[in-house]
């Protein structure tokens, strides 16, 4: 009963005498607009579509080191009713090139404009022209096997909040498997990931993060997650480094007053609890001593620990003696 009701003041709202003239309003402007439309589609335009290239019948010793897809930007002159049957049906989706197609030999090869106009227009209408093709050749580049593994740097601008600094960069994985040609995989040291932005950070900061392409070049895997660990800065000191005299002959010995110095540097509160004087190498060359002798020898800070910045000795010069070795 309820459902009558609702059909009949339905059916009486939009058949009143105002809705109906709406209504047939309403009609011919959508027919107005149809016929408008297939007019439209029917003039000729041209468009640019983006054209996936597939490299297929790919031999089984053979290793692709550059992508196995490129894609390619044609512009099309036809009518606008084909050129929609093109962006958006299964005509262009995807293009295959033989592997044979490309090869010419020595890693490289590549198909000319002429070649890709050739295997597109197969696909379109008799009445579709090719105006266009970018780019004008595609390359193609793979070997046979060769490759080796390089470890992973980071590149890019990595600035961490003020009184915080970088202590460490870890990298998962440290390393990448790279194929290329022999010529390439020798010019190749590391494999670096694209570059990285980041700026006024304090807590360890983990980036998944791409490696910077390289053409020819195929890297797996192609991306990993780095990790930047900060630690806050701190200027510190080291007691108790001994000093060891370099360049000795065999019969002599060194003895400086004091036998110890001590070292300050700027480093982080983290690294800073693990250090040790045994982590600093301080010396005195004979060399030096012998070539140009005086009361006090110049001592120099030959290694300070990773983590390190602006090691300077507190004390720079020493009283020495030169003792001959008792047998």
């Amino acid at each position: 009963m309820q459902l009558h009701r609702l059909y009949i003041t339905v059916r009486n709202f939009l058949f009143s005498r105002a809705n109906r003239e709406f209504l047939i309003f309403l009609f011919f402007l959508a027919l107005s607009g149809i016929f408008w439309l297939l007019m439209t589609l029917n003039e000729t335009y041209e468009k640019e579509v983006i054209v996936p290239v597939h490299i297929t019948e790919i031999p089984s010793d053979v290793m692709l080191t550059s992508d196995e897809v490129d894609t390619v930007r044609v512009t099309i002159r036809d009518r606008g009713i084909l050129l929609l049957s093109y962006i958006y049906g299964e005509e262009l989706k995807h293009v295959n090139a033989p592997f044979k197609t490309y090869d010419q030999g020595s890693g490289a090869g590549a198909i000319s404009t002429a070649e890709l106009t050739k295997m597109i227009q197969q696909r379109l209408s008799a009445s579709s022209k090719i105006i266009s093709i970018k780019p004008d050749r595609l390359k193609l580049f793979y070997n046979t096997g060769a490759f080796k593994k390089v470890p992973v740097r980071w590149r890019g601008r990595i600035i961490p909040e003020h009184l915080y600094f970088l202590s460490h960069v870890s990298y998962t994985p440290d390393s990448v498997t790279v194929y290329a040609s022999e010529e390439k995989l020798d010019s190749i040291r590391m494999a670096y990931t694209e570059p990285l932005n980041y700026v006024g950070f304090r807590d360890t900061l983990s980036v998944d993060c791409r490696l910077r392409k390289i053409e020819g070049v195929k890297m797996v895997p192609d991306h990993v997650k780095t990790t930047f660990y900060t630690d806050v800065l701190t200027e510190e000191s080291m007691e108790g480094i001994p000093i060891q005299g370099i360049n000795m002959p065999k019969n002599k010995v060194l003895r400086t007053f004091p036998a110890k110095v001590t070292v300050r540097f700027v480093t982080g509160v983290n690294v800073y609890r693990t250090l040790t004087p045994n982590d600093f190498i301080v010396t005195a060359d004979y060399n030096q001593l012998k070539n140009s002798p005086s009361e006090k020898c110049s001592l120099q800070l030959l290694q300070v620990p990773q983590g390190i910045t602006r090691a300077a000795l507190v004390t720079k010069e020493v009283d020495y003696l030169i003792e001959e070795k008792t047998k």
